[in-house]
């Protein structure tokens, strides 16, 4: 014992005896390691996704019978992808203001830049993608939900007349647009119309004097099948082929498991809808309660038609849906909610639920967050909810139409919606709750630091 208190006497008289310029440069070059080798460890550990191959940007779809086929087929055909030109469009943005010399660090783009917000306009009036992995024995009942719900408030899609060529055409031709539908002020902002919500007593859908309120008609639900084991996918068709859902219920097979955040990106990228929602596979939220999500983002969308709505379950906490959970869970549940309330910025902070599987986009608020995603895994959520909050800043439009300021970021209303447990769960309680935290401290770390930015991914 007494030989250790001489050594650590020598030591700290080794140190003091060493001049306080070079102790302090000593410090600050070990500081200086440390933090390189922190960030190069946060480059090397922070998530990247992975990227679709070529079957992945195909579907299966249910196909009306035709000349001797009595029953309906099943059919291949090629996804369509706002993403891909988004993406081709800004690149040649980029090239054209770097060969014309009028970019700069700020804006690469230049004065005429391609506008950021641009997107293909809306196809139909809702897309519901559907991350599903060994979903077989529960995703009937969801299926069943989202069509009674989408048929009543949204009608099918009304059969196209053009051939394939002319709708190819008519896609390479269609321009992205980044210009608001609305031409009220936000505070004003009042619900689109719904297509079947106009028609009359015979079916016949009523005419409109405003026709910029109006949705196009009919919606997609595009299940993305996470490379399961099961049949899931044989299970969807059948649905499809068995309700008629010809061309409108679309599966997408991923071949390399991605996990549910890399199955709800791809499937956002490839939506055609004017409102867009995710939902679990499950229906452990009632989707009836989309009404709700879509009257919570008309009511915070902005002057950019950029807004999003979430499901929450906050509203849950104390009830028996809640109680006679597990102590453990309960305790994990409360956990993740203090270390998601320090880690992440202040609106998302303020989330009373981020993991409730059911959120809404607005069109326009996909090209600010699709295109940067990183995470695939469960924390996936609050990845989106960061990116919205940091989007660009859009006008403050007054009542009269002038430009009065701006404002930052993607608004979000958390909407509470009713919600009950499932059985089957795949998520593991202690090792995915200790995996979330660990997701949330990088993911956080990959913002503060750079490692991620808004770039082209």
């Amino acid at each position: 014992m007494a030989d250790i208190f001489d050594f650590a006497g020598s030591l700290l008289a080794a140190l003091f005896s060493i001049p306080i310029p070079l102790l302090l440069l000593g410090f600050g070059t070990l500081v200086a390691v440390a933090s390189i080798t922190g960030y190069l460890l946060l480059c090397y550990i922070a998530p990247k996704p992975r990227q679709p191959f070529a079957s992945e940007k195909t579907y299966q779809t249910s196909a009306p019978p035709s000349g001797n086929n009595k029953e309906a087929t099943i059919v291949s055909r090629q996804l369509p992808c706002w993403y891909d030109k988004w993406l081709a469009e800004r690149h040649l943005a980029e090239a054209e203001a770097a060969s014309k010399g009028n970019g700069d660090s700020k804006n690469p783009l230049g004065s005429n830049a391609y506008s950021l917000s641009a997107i293909e306009p809306a196809e139909v009036g809702l897309t519901v993608v559907v991350p599903a992995y060994n979903e077989a024995l529960r995703i009937l009942p969801a299926l069943e939900e989202m069509v009674d719900y989408c048929d009543r408030r949204f009608g099918r899609p009304k059969p196209s007349t053009k051939t394939q060529s002319q709708k190819t055409k008519a896609t390479t031709d269609r321009k992205p647009t980044a210009a608001p539908k609305r031409k009220k002020a936000p505070s004003a902002a009042k619900l689109y119309d719904f297509p079947a919500d106009k028609a009359d007593s015979n079916g016949n859908a009523a005419s409109s004097s405003t026709p910029e309120d109006e949705l196009p008609s009919g919606y997609e639900i595009l299940i993305v099948n996470d490379a399961s084991k099961d049949n899931t996918v044989q299970v969807a068709l059948d649905f499809a082929r068995e309700r008629g859902l010809h061309d409108v219920l679309r599966v997408v097979t991923l071949e390399k498991n991605r996990g549910k955040g890399g199955g709800v990106t791809h499937g956002l990228r490839h939506a055609r809808g004017a409102y867009v929602v995710f939902a679990d596979a499950d229906g452990a939220s009632r989707f009836n309660d989309l009404d709700k999500l879509i009257e919570g983002c008309d009511v915070v969308v902005d002057a950019s038609d950029r807004g999003v709505a979430i499901g929450s379950r906050a509203h849950l906490v104390g009830s028996a849906a809640v109680v006679q959970r597990s102590a453990l869970r309960n305790f994990l549940m409360k956990s993740f909610h203090f270390v998601l309330t320090i880690l992440t910025p202040p609106a998302t902070s303020r989330i009373g639920d981020t993991q409730c599987g059911f959120k809404l986009f607005s069109r326009a608020a996909l090209p600010h967050i699709v295109p940067y995603m990183h995470t695939e895994g469960w924390i996936f959520d609050i990845e989106m909810l960061m990116l919205a909050e940091s989007a660009p800043a859009t006008p403050v439009v007054a009542h009269d139409g002038s430009i009065i300021g701006t404002s930052a970021g993607i608004k979000v209303a958390e909407v509470p919606v009713g919600w009950h447990e499932v059985d089957g769960s795949k998520m593991n309680l202690v090792q995915d709750s200790i995996r979330m935290a660990m997701g949330l401290t990088v993911l956080r770390a990959s913002w503060m630091l750079g490692v991620y930015r808004r770039r082209l991914t």
